[in-house]
């Protein structure tokens, strides 16, 4: 569970940094779109939270762990989207949307690898 804290607190990072750089370059409207502000707002905060839900679920707390495996799973599907869809976000954004992606998707694999195998039954032994 240690590796998917750090790979959501880079998640987290690349967001708020995202977050400053749209707040820094705010007045240069090519790059910096009403959609990049709604987006890169919403990010942001959704990572601290996402990082929230991981150090909540790395105590033990399985309510936070289904929350962290439902929130990282929503999260990469709308990453997939953004990145995928031509001319909605500048370039640049959907670069550092692509880089939240790849820190995302082994979270996402590990926690519903491990959530399979974690709800089955032990054998009973004779």
């Amino acid at each position: 569970m240690r590796n998917v804290i750090w790979l959501i607190g880079g998640y987290a990072a690349v967001s708020v940094l995202t977050l400053v750089t749209v707040i820094v370059f705010r007045d240069d409207t090519a790059m910096v779109t009403s959609g990049v502000w709604v987006r890169g707002t919403i990010v942001a905060a959704a990572s601290l939270l996402t990082l929230f839900f991981a150090v909540r679920a790395e105590r033990g707390d399985r309510r936070m762990l289904r929350r962290l495996r439902l929130v990282t799973a929503i999260m990469l599907v709308a990453i997939t989207v953004i990145v995928a869809l031509p001319g909605a976000f500048p370039v640049w954004f959907r670069l550092e949307q692509a880089i939240c992606g790849l820190l995302l998707l082994p979270v996402v694999v590990r926690l519903n690898r491990r959530a399979g195998r974690g709800e089955r039954k032990p054998a009973a032994r004779r």
